[in-house]
């Protein structure tokens, strides 16, 4: 295994992304920052999710550092040592929840594209090994719903943006790794 400073993990759903991001991150024998920006997991509305956060939490090295927010460009600046990022699809979405789906595209835009500036000026910066999962929109149909092409638009763009300072983007096809 090729052991890079910053790489970007992406592929599908149920690919295997994360777990290829973790195994890397495992073969530095070092604590990593562990930075997630998805919403917390409420049992009570999805017991389900919950439950598969709670298990990949369990599954993690007990001297990792769990760190959920949405500020993850922060979080990157924060952290000393190797960061994993997972994913920055969820990121994507979470953006765009809190200018609001319904807000005219080029607002929209607007509002989110500094931010994956910002993103990428943090994973440029940091001085230490960083892994960023994301998922690849451009396989698939052109949505019919104008929230999902906005959503493909904005990750494909943030993808690109990270592709382009990353030492390496690392693609996963059925568990498979593919070194772009």
């Amino acid at each position: 295994m090729r052991l890079v400073e910053r790489i970007l993990v992406t592929g599908g759903v149920r690919s295997g992304k994360s777990r290829w991001a973790e195994e890397h991150l495992r073969a530095l024998g070092e604590p990593v920052t562990y930075v997630t920006p998805g919403y917390p997991p409420n049992p009570k509305l999805d017991p389900e999710w919950a439950a598969r956060v709670a298990a990949h939490r369990l599954a993690r090295p007990a001297s990792w550092a769990t760190v959920e927010t949405v500020d993850v460009a922060a979080a990157i600046r924060a952290a000393g040592g190797p960061v994993l990022v997972d994913c920055v699809g969820t990121w994507v979405t979470r953006q765009v929840d809190a200018v609001g789906w319904d807000t005219p595209r080029p607002d929209v835009v607007a509002a989110i594209e500094p931010l994956i500036e910002e993103l990428c000026e943090a994973v440029a910066a940091h001085p230490g090994p960083i892994v960023l999962v994301t998922n690849e929109v451009g396989w698939g149909v052109v949505s019919e719903h104008a929230s999902g092409r906005l959503f493909a638009d904005l990750l494909g763009r943030a993808n690109q943006a990270l592709g382009a300072i990353v030492d390496d983007v690392v693609l996963l096809v059925a568990g498979r790794a593919l070194h772009l």
